[in-house]
């Protein structure tokens, strides 16, 4: 009895490690495994994100897939699991930007309405860029204070203070709307 189709067959096979055999799972499994990532995130961006990821973590640990299912089974299972991540992250950011970012712009609209998203983006464009920049990698995708530092080259100390002046610059914003 054979082992199924794209499951590594012995020391003698390459497996995954083979560039050639990935491009193969790539070019078989890459249209379902999309086709299950819009099904579950109903939108194309996140969908074609979860799968890239899916794919370059194989590619930089190809000993992720150890031949227990099938590779089909292995990418329905990994992108599944992805979707189910991203999920989570846009309800997780949703709240953390909420919470800390945009709690006194949407006291008026209900969050996650179209008011609320155009208020949001209306207030990131008139923010000055470096703390609009900081304001979207803390409060909207979730990174942390030592990832923000990282990312942009500067001081943990000097992403905190750029968070404090985002809580001042919001609060003037506000004050200057109530003068009006």
């Amino acid at each position: 009895m054979s082992d199924p189709p794209g499951r590594p067959q012995g020391p003698d096979r390459p497996g995954l490690a083979d560039a050639d055999a990935f491009d193969r799972a790539y070019r078989k499994y890459a249209p379902s495994a999309l086709r299950r990532a819009r099904h579950l995130l109903g939108n194309d961006q996140d969908a074609y994100e979860v799968v890239h990821d899916v794919f370059v973590r194989l590619l930089e640990r190809p000993d992720r897939y150890r031949g227990e299912a099938a590779l089909s089974t292995f990418f329905y299972s990994s992108v599944t699991h992805g979707c189910l991540n991203r999920l989570r992250n846009r309800t997780t950011r949703w709240s953390l930007l909420r919470e800390r970012f945009v709690s006194g712009l949407l006291r008026h609209s209900s969050p996650g309405t179209q008011e609320a998203l155009v208020l949001l983006r209306t207030t990131l464009e008139r923010m000055p860029e470096p703390l609009a920049e900081v304001a979207i990698y803390y409060h909207l995708d979730g990174l942390t204070q030592d990832e923000i530092s990282t990312l942009l080259g500067c001081s943990r100390r000097q992403v905190g203070h750029h968070l404090n002046r985002i809580a001042r610059w919001i609060d003037k914003q506000e004050l200057a709307a109530c003068r009006i």
